[in-house]
C-alpha cells in the first residue's frame, strides 16, 4: 500500500488538502482570446500558457480552462476527439462512438475500483470509440442513451458526492472522450478540490491529451492488446498499438497513472507479455493493475479464443511475469 502511494503521491496531496486539482489551478491561468482567433492562434496561446503555468491569486475574467472549452467547442463541430477521425459536426449527428449530446447513463459513489480510489464518484457516459465484441458494459457502450444533465446541474451533485466521502471524479464509459466538450464545461462550474480521474481506453487524439494536460490528475488506462491484429479483430480500431503507446507515455509526463491490464483467454502469449514489457521499459512508475475477471459477453461467443472465462492458471502466468520484469 505505501508503495502505491509513492507512486501516486500527488493525487493523495490533493486528498489530504496539501494540493490543488489541477483543473482548480487550470482557472487560474490567465489567458486573454478572442472568439474570431484562429484555432490555431488559439493552440499556440494554449501550448505557451501550459508551458509557463502562472496562477493568478484570484480566478482571471478568462483563464486556461475558458481556452480549453472553447478549443474543445470547435473540434465538437468537427470530431476528432478519438482517433478515427470521423470529423462529424456533433451538433448535428453522432460520431462513429454513437454520441452526439453526452449521455449519461449512471454516476454512484463506487467501491468496485482500485483501493486507492475508492469511493469513487463514477460518472457513467454511454458510447464509446471502442466497439468490443467482449464488452463487459456493452449496455452502454454500444448503445446510445443516458440522461443529458446541464453542467451546472452535474457539478452540484459532484459536491454532493464529495459531501458523501468520494475521493475523486472518476469520467468513465464506454468511454469518456467524446464528452470533453461537456466534461470541461462542466469543471468550470465545480468548486471542489477533487482529483479528477480519466478512466479510458486511450484511443484519443493528441488534442484531446493537450486538452486533458493541466486537468486531469491521474490517468486510469485500459491497455488491451499486444498487436494491431488482435485489436482490429476484437475492438474494431487501426493501429492502435502506435496510438495507445504514444498516448500512454503523454498522460504519463503529464499525471499520474493506474494502468488495467485484463487478461483475456488465450491471449497471454500474444497480448499480455508484450504488453508487461513495454510498460516496464516505458512506464516505470505507474501502477499496474493485472486484471482476472474477464467472462464471455456480448458476442464473446462468436469468437473462439474469447469464448470461454479466463483461467486462473493464465491470471498467474501473466502476473508472475510482471513481477519477474518488474523494475529489472
Amino acid at each position: 500500500m505505501q508503495y502505491t502511494k509513492n507512486l501516486l503521491s500527488k493525487y493523495y496531496n490533493i486528498l489530504k488538502e496539501n494540493g490543488i486539482a489541477k483543473y482548480q489551478q487550470c482557472k487560474n491561468i490567465p489567458v486573454s482570446f478572442k472568439k474570431n482567433e484562429s484555432t490555431d492562434e488559439l493552440w499556440i496561446k494554449h501550448d505557451n500558457s501550459i508551458n509557463k503555468w502562472k496562477l493568478d491569486e484570484v480566478e482571471p475574467e478568462q483563464s486556461l480552462l475558458d481556452l480549453k472549452i472553447e478549443i474543445a467547442s470547435r473540434i465538437f463541430q468537427n470530431c476528432h476527439f478519438c482517433e478515427r477521425l470521423c470529423k462529424v459536426d456533433r451538433r448535428k449527428n453522432a460520431g462513429d462512438c454513437g454520441v452526439k449530446k453526452a449521455g449519461i447513463s449512471s454516476e454512484f459513489l463506487h467501491v468496485g475500483e482500485e483501493r486507492d480510489l475508492i469511493p469513487s464518484h463514477t460518472i457513467f457516459f454511454s458510447g464509446c470509440t471502442f466497439h468490443c465484441v467482449f464488452c463487459q458494459n456493452w449496455d452502454i457502450s454500444q448503445k446510445t442513451g443516458g440522461i443529458y444533465i446541464e453542467p451546472s446541474e452535474l457539478s452540484e451533485i459532484i459536491k454532493q458526492r464529495n459531501s458523501q466521502g468520494a475521493k475523486n471524479v472518476n469520467w468513465v464509459g464506454g468511454d469518456p472522450t467524446p464528452n470533453l466538450y461537456y466534461i470541461l464545461k462542466v469543471l468550470k462550474e465545480c468548486k471542489t478540490n477533487t482529483p479528477q480521474i480519466w478512466n479510458s481506453n486511450m484511443y484519443c487524439s493528441i488534442e484531446t491529451l493537450k486538452l486533458l494536460n493541466g486537468v486531469i490528475d491521474l490517468y486510469l488506462t485500459d491497455f488491451k492488446y499486444g498487436n494491431d491484429n488482435c485489436a482490429r479483430r476484437l475492438s474494431k480500431v487501426e493501429n492502435y498499438l502506435n496510438i495507445t503507446k504514444r498516448n500512454h507515455k503523454i498522460a504519463y509526463k503529464n499525471g499520474e497513472m493506474i494502468i488495467r491490464h485484463l487478461v483475456m483467454p488465450n491471449h497471454v502469449e500474444c497480448c499480455s507479455k508484450p504488453i508487461i514489457l513495454w510498460i516496464t521499459k516505458n512506464l516505470s512508475n505507474a501502477v499496474i493493475n493485472i486484471m482476472g475477471q474477464y467472462r464471455p459477453e456480448y458476442n464473446a461467443d462468436d469468437y473462439e479464443d474469447i469464448s470461454r472465462f479466463v483461467s486462473k492458471n493464465e491470471v498467474l502466468q501473466v502476473k508472475n511475469f510482471y513481477n519477474s520484469h518488474h523494475n529489472l
